[in-house]
């Protein structure tokens, strides 16, 4: 290391994956905005599967990171034990002053890691998402509380992206209080393009009302519920049309089921140019049975969209009920009604979607995110100094 490296504090970043996104819109973010003369940052992350789009390949190729085989979402002992040995490698040779794990696959290797590799690293990590609800059975669930508490002991600090996680996660014994911080996602959207032009592009009605599904498409995000929501809407009567945008395992099953029961959506895969998908639409809806801090509904906010979403996880920190949009139970004919009150109102779409627009701007810029990350590990680097 020259001299101007040795006066950076050194950041190793890991991720198990960057497939398409909270986590690697949050990452990606970071890695572009740090100050690079105060900070060496380096992000590490693994491959992703055959059926996601991977984040660095499709959106921010200007970003480099160190890939590692095994480092995926897939449980593969040879190739965990592979992965791991790597990690214990480059922090030896890197020596960073803070590694800084995401996801559960990553925290856990990244942090058994550090500590194998006596490397004196202040171990950070950030919980994305709910991990205890809706991902595993009974049994997994319990593993999961175990480890995470187990790593809670050797990990300086604590990140949650919403105060109902940090809370959930606390009551299981997951980590204290006094390290667990809360770190709210931030992001940036750009200007979005002329909505008649980005109807034409997806070959969307010009006049009608417009509701997207944007997000994976899998169990956790219950595209089974949106689809009942999208029938009963149809049953009803109600000029509105929908989109899915995004891949996952249950697209096929929305396909088919589209098209046996003829319902009004089209489905326009993964998108990378989420401001065209904004400006097309006119609510984003959300159906899921658990979330973090949904990146979805903050984008759509950002865009002057409001949004119809399940009361989970930290939704209610991003939506607030009744201003910037509606927050339901699960069940379909509550969802329904809300969406329907938006649809035939213009009125308190615009209404909502101004509201939606001031709040989430203010409270999710990219600009908070990147300053209390860095307040963060000068922070820690400043502790050992003065102890």
């Amino acid at each position: 290391m020259n001299a101007d490296d040795l006066s950076r504090i050194r950041v190793m970043r890991i991720i198990a994956r960057m497939n398409v996104g909270g986590p690697a819109v949050q990452v990606s973010g970071l890695m572009r905005n740090l100050n690079a003369s105060e900070f060496d940052h380096r992000l590490y992350t693994g491959f992703c599967s055959a059926d996601e789009a991977d984040f660095l390949d499709t959106v921010v190729e200007d970003i480099s990171a160190e890939r590692i085989e095994g480092l995926g979402r897939r449980v593969n002992i040879r190739q965990d034990i592979k992965a791991f040995i790597f990690l214990v490698r480059e922090i030896r040779s890197f020596k960073p002053h803070v590694i800084h794990t995401h996801t559960a696959k990553a925290g856990f290797l990244g942090r058994i890691a550090s500590i194998v590799a006596f490397n004196k690293s202040f171990r950070v990590h950030t919980f994305h998402g709910h991990l205890l609800d809706g991902y595993f059975g009974q049994l997994k669930r319990k593993l999961v509380i175990i480890t995470e508490r187990f790593l809670a002991i050797f990990t300086h600090q604590l990140l949650a992206v919403g105060d109902k996680v940090r809370q959930d996660l606390l009551a299981v014994g997951v980590g204290k209080s006094e390290k667990f911080g809360l770190m709210p996602p931030g992001l940036q959207i750009r200007k979005l393009p002329n909505k008649i032009y980005s109807r034409e592009f997806y070959g969307l009605a010009s006049k009608t009302i417009q509701c997207s599904f944007i997000g994976r498409v899998t169990r956790i995000k219950r595209p089974d519920r949106f689809l009942d929501v999208v029938s009963e809407m149809k049953r009803r009567g109600v000029a509105i049309e929908f989109t899915i945008v995004g891949d996952g395992e249950l697209l096929q099953y929305c396909r088919e089921r589209t098209n046996l029961e003829n319902l009004p959506i089209k489905m326009l895969g993964w998108q990378s140019e989420i401001e065209r998908v904004l400006s097309a639409a006119d609510i984003v809806i959300l159906t899921s049975d658990s979330e973090g801090t949904p990146l979805s509904l903050i984008q759509a906010g950002m865009a002057g969209l409001p949004v119809v979403s399940t009361k989970v996880g930290s939704v209610p920190e991003v939506v607030l009920d009744g201003i910037t949009g509606i927050t339901t139970g699960l069940d379909v004919q509550e969802i329904s009604d809300a969406l329907e009150k938006l649809a035939k109102s213009d009125a308190l779409r615009a209404k909502m979607g101004t509201a939606a627009q001031k709040f989430t701007l203010a409270n999710f810029g990219i600009k908070r995110l990147v300053d209390e990350h860095e307040l963060l590990y000068k922070k820690l680097v400043s502790s050992r100094a003065k102890s």
